[in-house]
């Protein structure tokens, strides 16, 4: 498959405001870089929302709303969180995608630790009272994700909403409950694997880890699958690079890596994606438009979502 799917992660929850003056927090930022990145060439946008006061990561519908409406012009899929934050509940998680039905959501396969608190010792400056504390608090944090809590999602969005659904894959046994449910009926191809490196609490953004993956996915779905990579940090090109040549698809965007190069931030989502569009095109890969996304993923389409 030459086409390649570029995702853009604009904003989220692993990063806080004061780590970057680019991070777009207000409804009107986030549809600005939105849109931006769209233009550079990603087909999908990963989106999380944000108080636009507080810079806290937001599961309200209100706040969703500032922005859903003036990104869907753009054309590309909009891929809403149900990740959200892992202090959120269930219930919070999912409030804004049940009332918007859109296209695509991310699913997190598995509970784990979700430790950001090296972080701390990065920042000299906060912008934000609530930010260090927060950080602080992740050495005792669980992102829980049980499978009674994906079958919910996979019913309430898939089933009830025509959503399909990025998988997000922190580790290796998130592939295994990925199959369970393929077993079970719960989920249908094609199925769109996110790998997730970089997270302390999941796999590290390492080369022998990735082919791992790869070889593992082959066995339990064989061509019934595409899968994509992100790193949040460092890592990111490189093993977003690493993908492309794979033959998978690639995710960058802010909410994963604050920088365009070593000490130079970026100054918005779209640069990532000009950088890697730029790469994977050397590589001989083609980037898919959102029509071609929608095609490779059998998604509804954006005329069948509610915002």
């Amino acid at each position: 498959m030459n086409k390649i799917i570029i995702s853009c992660a604009v904003t989220g929850s692993i990063h806080t405001p004061s780590m970057s003056p680019y991070l777009p927090v207000t409804g009107a930022e986030i549809a600005a870089q939105a849109v931006g990145a769209a233009e550079a060439g990603a087909a999908i946008l990963h989106l999380h929302a944000r108080d636009p006061v507080t810079g806290r990561p937001s599961s309200d519908p209100a706040h969703w709303a500032g922005f859903l409406g003036a990104i869907k012009p753009c054309g590309a899929v909009v891929n809403m969180t149900t990740g959200g934050s892992a202090v959120m509940t269930l219930a919070q998680r999912l409030a804004a995608p049940m009332q918007a039905a859109p296209e695509m959501c991310s699913l997190n396969m598995g509970t784990m630790n979700f430790a950001l608190y090296p972080m701390v010792a990065r920042v000299k400056d906060w912008l934000h009272d609530w930010e260090k504390p927060f950080l602080e608090g992740t050495d005792d944090l669980v992102f829980k994700n049980t499978p009674r809590d994906i079958a919910h999602v996979l019913h309430e969005m898939g089933t009830l909403r025509g959503a399909r659904f990025e998988f997000e894959c922190y580790d290796i046994g998130h592939l295994t409950m990925l199959k369970h449910f393929v077993d079970r009926g719960a989920v249908t191809g094609p199925l769109y694997i996110q790998f997730v490196f970089g997270v302390l609490g999941g796999m590290a953004a390492e080369p022998d880890t990735l082919v791992l993956l790869k070889r593992t996915a082959d066995r339990l779905f064989g061509d019934g699958y595409q899968f994509s990579v992100l790193a949040a940090g460092r890592m990111q090109i490189a093993m977003a690079t690493m993908a492309a040549a794979m033959g998978g698809h690639v995710r960058v965007g802010l909410e994963d890596n604050l920088y365009l190069s070593k000490g130079v931030l970026a100054k918005s989502n779209a640069e990532q994606v000009r950088l890697i569009r730029g790469i994977v095109e050397r590589l001989g890969r083609e980037v898919a438009s959102p029509d071609d996304a929608r095609a490779m993923l059998a998604l509804k389409g954006a005329g069948a979502v509610a915002f």
